[in-house]
Protein backbone atom coordinates (compact mmCIF):
# COMPACT_ATOMS: atom_id res chain seq x y z
CA UNK A 1 0.00 0.00 0.00
CA UNK A 2 2.52 2.56 1.13
CA UNK A 3 4.33 1.74 -2.84
CA UNK A 4 1.76 2.02 -4.57
CA UNK A 5 0.84 5.22 -2.87
CA UNK A 6 4.31 6.78 -4.25
CA UNK A 7 5.38 4.55 -7.29
CA UNK A 8 4.12 3.58 -10.66
CA UNK A 9 0.73 2.61 -10.17
CA UNK A 10 -0.02 -0.17 -12.59
CA UNK A 11 3.72 -1.36 -12.47
CA UNK A 12 2.45 -2.04 -9.17
CA UNK A 13 -1.13 -3.49 -9.66
CA UNK A 14 0.62 -5.88 -12.59
CA UNK A 15 3.24 -7.34 -10.00
CA UNK A 16 0.27 -7.66 -7.34
CA UNK A 17 -1.92 -9.43 -10.46
CA UNK A 18 1.17 -11.93 -10.87
CA UNK A 19 1.43 -12.72 -7.38
CA UNK A 20 -2.40 -13.14 -6.98
CA UNK A 21 -3.01 -14.92 -9.84
CA UNK A 22 -0.07 -17.53 -8.96
CA UNK A 23 -1.66 -18.30 -5.46
CA UNK A 24 -4.77 -18.69 -6.81
CA UNK A 25 -3.38 -21.20 -9.40
CA UNK A 26 -1.93 -23.20 -6.29
CA UNK A 27 -5.15 -22.92 -4.41
CA UNK A 28 -7.62 -24.28 -7.01
CA UNK A 29 -5.28 -27.20 -8.38
CA UNK A 30 -5.62 -28.66 -4.86
CA UNK A 31 -9.02 -28.09 -4.28
CA UNK A 32 -10.79 -27.86 -7.73
CA UNK A 33 -13.76 -25.92 -5.85
CA UNK A 34 -12.30 -22.76 -5.25
CA UNK A 35 -13.07 -22.40 -9.34
CA UNK A 36 -15.02 -19.66 -8.25
CA UNK A 37 -12.26 -17.48 -7.02
CA UNK A 38 -10.71 -17.78 -10.86
CA UNK A 39 -13.99 -16.34 -12.01
CA UNK A 40 -14.42 -13.81 -9.60
CA UNK A 41 -10.74 -12.71 -10.47
CA UNK A 42 -11.39 -12.70 -13.91
CA UNK A 43 -13.74 -10.43 -13.56
CA UNK A 44 -11.75 -7.86 -12.03
CA UNK A 45 -9.07 -8.32 -14.26
CA UNK A 46 -11.61 -7.67 -17.07
CA UNK A 47 -13.28 -4.50 -15.43
CA UNK A 48 -9.76 -3.01 -15.26
CA UNK A 49 -8.81 -4.02 -18.58
CA UNK A 50 -12.19 -2.50 -19.76
CA UNK A 51 -11.70 0.92 -17.68
CA UNK A 52 -14.49 0.56 -15.95
CA UNK A 53 -11.76 0.74 -12.65
CA UNK A 54 -8.77 2.83 -12.43
CA UNK A 55 -5.66 1.85 -11.16
CA UNK A 56 -6.17 2.72 -7.63
CA UNK A 57 -9.60 1.06 -7.37
CA UNK A 58 -8.13 -1.93 -8.88
CA UNK A 59 -5.18 -2.07 -6.41
CA UNK A 60 -7.48 -1.95 -3.54
CA UNK A 61 -9.84 -4.95 -5.39
CA UNK A 62 -6.90 -6.77 -5.56
CA UNK A 63 -5.89 -6.47 -2.03
CA UNK A 64 -8.98 -7.39 -0.56
CA UNK A 65 -9.29 -10.52 -3.08
CA UNK A 66 -5.76 -11.44 -1.68
CA UNK A 67 -7.26 -11.21 2.22
CA UNK A 68 -10.25 -13.47 0.98
CA UNK A 69 -7.57 -16.13 -0.55
CA UNK A 70 -5.48 -15.89 2.85
CA UNK A 71 -8.23 -16.37 4.76
CA UNK A 72 -9.93 -19.28 2.61
CA UNK A 73 -6.09 -20.92 2.82
CA UNK A 74 -6.79 -20.55 6.46
CA UNK A 75 -10.09 -22.68 6.27
CA UNK A 76 -8.89 -25.95 6.82
CA UNK A 77 -7.60 -25.37 10.14
CA UNK A 78 -10.90 -23.70 10.84
CA UNK A 79 -12.47 -26.95 9.79
CA UNK A 80 -9.97 -29.36 11.23
CA UNK A 81 -9.05 -30.25 8.12
CA UNK A 82 -5.77 -30.79 6.59
CA UNK A 83 -5.48 -29.60 1.96
CA UNK A 84 -6.62 -32.66 0.82
CA UNK A 85 -9.41 -33.46 3.52
CA UNK A 86 -10.90 -30.45 2.51
CA UNK A 87 -11.09 -31.18 -0.98
CA UNK A 88 -13.13 -33.99 -0.28
CA UNK A 89 -15.19 -32.42 1.84
CA UNK A 90 -15.82 -29.38 -0.54
CA UNK A 91 -16.49 -31.86 -3.06
CA UNK A 92 -19.10 -33.27 -1.09
CA UNK A 93 -20.86 -29.87 0.85
CA UNK A 94 -20.16 -27.70 -2.18
CA UNK A 95 -23.15 -26.59 -3.13
CA UNK A 96 -24.27 -26.75 0.56
CA UNK A 97 -26.19 -29.50 1.35
CA UNK A 98 -28.98 -28.69 4.17
CA UNK A 99 -27.66 -30.61 7.06
CA UNK A 100 -26.76 -30.25 10.76
CA UNK A 101 -23.50 -29.63 12.63
CA UNK A 102 -23.75 -33.49 13.60
CA UNK A 103 -24.08 -34.18 9.68
CA UNK A 104 -21.15 -32.30 8.52
CA UNK A 105 -18.77 -33.47 11.39
CA UNK A 106 -19.49 -37.07 9.82
CA UNK A 107 -19.07 -36.04 6.54
CA UNK A 108 -15.54 -34.65 7.87
CA UNK A 109 -15.06 -38.43 9.40
CA UNK A 110 -15.91 -40.03 6.38
CA UNK A 111 -13.71 -37.87 4.22
CA UNK A 112 -10.60 -38.11 6.53
CA UNK A 113 -11.54 -42.64 6.54
CA UNK A 114 -11.93 -42.21 2.95
CA UNK A 115 -8.41 -40.98 2.05
CA UNK A 116 -6.93 -42.99 4.55
CA UNK A 117 -8.22 -46.17 3.01
CA UNK A 118 -7.55 -45.07 -0.06
CA UNK A 119 -4.27 -44.76 0.42
CA UNK A 120 -3.43 -47.23 2.56
CA UNK A 121 -4.94 -49.48 -0.15
CA UNK A 122 -6.12 -48.76 -3.56
CA UNK A 123 -3.48 -46.26 -4.42
CA UNK A 124 -1.22 -48.06 -6.01
CA UNK A 125 1.43 -47.70 -8.43
CA UNK A 126 -0.11 -47.02 -11.78
CA UNK A 127 -3.54 -47.54 -10.37
CA UNK A 128 -5.05 -45.14 -13.20
CA UNK A 129 -3.36 -47.40 -16.00
CA UNK A 130 -5.36 -50.57 -14.85
CA UNK A 131 -8.99 -50.73 -14.90
CA UNK A 132 -9.18 -53.24 -12.45
CA UNK A 133 -7.61 -51.01 -10.07
CA UNK A 134 -9.56 -48.07 -11.45
CA UNK A 135 -12.64 -49.78 -10.72
CA UNK A 136 -11.42 -50.96 -7.09
CA UNK A 137 -10.95 -47.20 -6.24
CA UNK A 138 -14.60 -46.26 -7.66
CA UNK A 139 -15.89 -49.13 -5.67
CA UNK A 140 -14.46 -47.96 -2.24
CA UNK A 141 -15.15 -44.29 -2.81
CA UNK A 142 -19.10 -45.62 -3.39
CA UNK A 143 -18.88 -48.07 -0.76
CA UNK A 144 -17.28 -45.73 2.06
CA UNK A 145 -19.60 -42.53 1.02
CA UNK A 146 -22.79 -44.89 0.98
CA UNK A 147 -21.57 -45.94 5.16
CA UNK A 148 -20.54 -42.35 6.21
CA UNK A 149 -23.19 -39.30 4.93
CA UNK A 150 -25.59 -38.89 6.48
CA UNK A 151 -29.27 -39.21 5.13
CA UNK A 152 -29.47 -35.78 3.34
CA UNK A 153 -27.85 -36.99 0.30
CA UNK A 154 -30.28 -38.51 -1.93
CA UNK A 155 -29.23 -41.43 -4.33
CA UNK A 156 -28.90 -38.75 -7.54
CA UNK A 157 -26.75 -36.50 -4.87
CA UNK A 158 -25.02 -39.67 -3.87
CA UNK A 159 -23.77 -40.46 -7.41
CA UNK A 160 -23.10 -36.85 -8.41
CA UNK A 161 -20.67 -36.74 -5.32
CA UNK A 162 -18.85 -40.14 -5.45
CA UNK A 163 -18.50 -39.41 -9.51
CA UNK A 164 -16.91 -35.82 -8.34
CA UNK A 165 -14.62 -37.24 -5.56
CA UNK A 166 -13.71 -40.13 -8.18
CA UNK A 167 -12.94 -37.65 -10.67
CA UNK A 168 -11.20 -35.61 -8.01
CA UNK A 169 -9.04 -38.49 -7.18
CA UNK A 170 -8.12 -39.61 -10.48
CA UNK A 171 -6.87 -36.25 -11.41
CA UNK A 172 -5.26 -35.62 -8.02
CA UNK A 173 -3.29 -38.85 -6.78
CA UNK A 174 -1.08 -40.65 -9.34
CA UNK A 175 -0.11 -44.08 -6.61
CA UNK A 176 2.80 -44.92 -4.73
CA UNK A 177 2.41 -42.10 -2.29
CA UNK A 178 2.64 -39.37 -4.63
CA UNK A 179 0.00 -36.62 -5.65
CA UNK A 180 -0.63 -33.11 -5.93
CA UNK A 181 -0.37 -32.58 -2.22
CA UNK A 182 2.96 -34.35 -2.13
CA UNK A 183 4.41 -32.60 -5.15
CA UNK A 184 4.18 -29.13 -3.65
Amino acid sequence: AEQFKTGHKRTLNEKLKGAVAQKLMGMVRLNRTRIDYVERFQVMIDAYNAGSLNAEEFFHQLDAFNRDLSEEERRGVSEQLSEEELAVFDLLTKPPVDMSAADRDRVKVTARKLLVTLKEAKLVLDWRKRQQSRAAVRVTIEKLLDQGLPKAYTPQLFEQKSSAVFQHVYEAYYGAGHSVYTTQ
